[in-house]
């Protein structure tokens, strides 16, 4: 393969590379397109906040690790049970422990995650040449999904990572032809144990279905080895997971019903979350995956065409057992979260990294024939430029849209409250509960309910209170000692609220 590749890539003997050529063959397109892709993770969800997509209760996992000490069962900020299991909390909390920073502690998982990613996709698609290699990274790292989930404090992108891993693993033994050895089945156990503790049994969801189509296609044949380990690294994995089930069964109140019944079966009842259409996912994979997705199809339709003969040159029943392999686990991935009721479009994320493989290896089987390279390169450049183009345009508009609507207010504010705290020793307490980020921002592990905030207030174990403004006028005339708005936060994003630290008059 690695010889057929190599062919395809020279130019014929007495021609001048193309124009399309020399651009993907170049060191600075290549180190551009890296650094951009890079550059894009890090800043696409500027300015930093917690106020969507659940990031203050992914966060608040490790916050109450280190505070409380609750290392393996944990609550949301408004102390629901925590519906996660906690291995990326762990994580953030080793960060926090070297950077001392929770913006860094909290960020650092995903974002080293999707480099991680990236790496382990240009390495992966290496074997089919550099034009296909660098096609397959830039697909992973310029489109609409990866800048945004790089750095959003969420599972999204570890899960991805654990879950490439595993399939590579896999695609590895059927593109080596080699045997399952006692270290891969031992590795295999690692990654799905991660899994698991990532984000439960959806890793069998991603990887199960491929498997299954891969040993029934390759049934009664020596053409390749079994992609099957044996039931023990994914049977002791699981069994990983259920101890922790059991434990939170046995020892968390609420564990059962917040947990087992509302998050995990819930997915499969209308009435516990939002059920969406079976094809929910395709149209917003072939966006948000774009240009590339439109290439993979645009490509397959060339790979399918058929020749004068009226034959066909390649197609299902044809294609190698790796390629078969990276076919079956992104479509099966596809098509089991499809028949889940509850969907949102993040869940289906982890069959893009298999899906930049399988372009690549699409694009190195086509520029084997000559009549073909010059329209893939220039397919290929084209789609590079335009996802340049797209990504970063996007990241752009989402950077300056969100400064404009001062979407980190109340980060913002919460920063100022903890300085001022600080250098002046107050004790202080947030009241209110509906914006769970708020409890984050100002470094607090609980929040008080208003006669709770009142009465300590009064007692004098508090010197500051944060309020929001639907409950200050409330909360005001309880108060002892005349107190006043010492900071005052901005509206943040289309929120109509502003929060108030309360401080006793005259200033100590």
């Amino acid at each position: 393969m690695r010889q057929k590749v190599g062919l395809a890539a020279a130019s014929p003997s007495g021609e001048n590379p193309s124009v399309a050529n020399r651009f993907l063959d170049s060191r600075v397109t290549r180190w551009s397109v890296l650094a951009l892709a890079i550059v894009l993770f890090a800043v696409t969800n500027l300015p930093w906040h917690l106020d969507d997509y659940d990031q203050a209760k992914q966060a608040f996992t490790s916050f109450e690790m280190v505070e409380r000490g609750h290392w393996f069962y944990q609550h949301t900020p408004n102390w629901w049970v925590a519906t996660k299991p906690p291995l990326v909390g762990w994580i953030s909390a080793g960060f926090f422990a070297v950077t001392r920073s929770w913006e860094l502690a909290w960020r650092l998982p995903s974002f080293l995650a999707a480099l991680a990613l990236l790496a382990l996709a240009w390495r992966s698609a290496a074997i089919y040449g550099p034009i296909a290699a660098l096609t397959a990274t830039c697909a992973l790292g310029l489109n609409l999904f990866v800048p945004r989930l790089a750095s959003l404090v969420r599972t999204d992108m570890p899960l991805a990572l654990v879950l490439f891993a595993i399939g590579w693993l896999i695609w590895e033994k059927t593109r080596t032809r080699a045997a399952w050895t006692t270290r891969d089945r031992l590795l295999l156990f690692l990654l799905l144990s991660a899994g698991m503790l990532i984000k439960g049994p959806i890793v069998y969801a991603f990887l199960l279905p491929g498997l299954v189509a891969f040993q029934w296609r390759w049934r009664g044949t020596s053409a390749a080895p079994s992609a099957w380990s044996g039931w023990l690294p994914w049977l002791v994995s699981f069994l990983v997971f259920l101890i922790w089930v059991a434990g939170g069964i046995l020892f968390v109140p609420e564990f059962t019903e917040h947990v087992v019944l509302r998050e995990f079966a819930g997915r499969f009842i209308d009435e516990v979350h939002r059920s969406q259409a079976f094809y929910f996912y395709l149209p917003h994979l072939l966006y948000r995956f774009a240009p590339w997705s439109l290439l993979l199809i645009g490509l397959a339709f060339v790979a399918l065409k058929k020749n004068n003969g009226g034959s066909t040159e390649s197609g299902p029943a044809k294609l190698s057992p790796e390629t078969f392999w990276l076919l079956a686990w992104s479509l099966g991935g596809l098509l089991v979260m499809s028949f889940v009721p509850s969907k949102r479009i993040d869940r289906i994320f982890p069959i893009v990294p298999p899906l930049c493989l399988l372009l690549a290896a699409t694009v190195a089987a086509l520029r084997e024939k000559e009549s073909r390279k010059a329209i893939v390169d220039r397919s290929c450049g084209v789609a590079i430029i335009l996802a340049v183009i797209f990504t970063s345009g996007s990241t752009a508009r989402k950077i300056v849209l969100a400064g404009r609507e001062h979407r980190d207010a109340f980060a913002v504010f919460g920063r100022a409250v903890v300085k001022e705290a600080t250098a002046r020793g107050w004790r202080y307490g947030v009241v209110g509960g509906e914006d769970e980020g708020m409890l984050l921002y100002v470094r607090r592990p609980e929040f008080l309910e208003p006669d709770e905030g009142a009465a300590e207030w009064n007692s004098g174990k508090l010197d500051a209170l944060v309020v929001p403004d639907d409950e200050i006028d409330e909360l005001l005339p309880r108060l002892d000692g005349e107190p006043k708005k010492f900071l005052t936060s901005e509206s943040a994003g289309n929120y109509g609220k502003r929060y108030f630290l309360l401080v006793r008059s005259p200033l100590s």
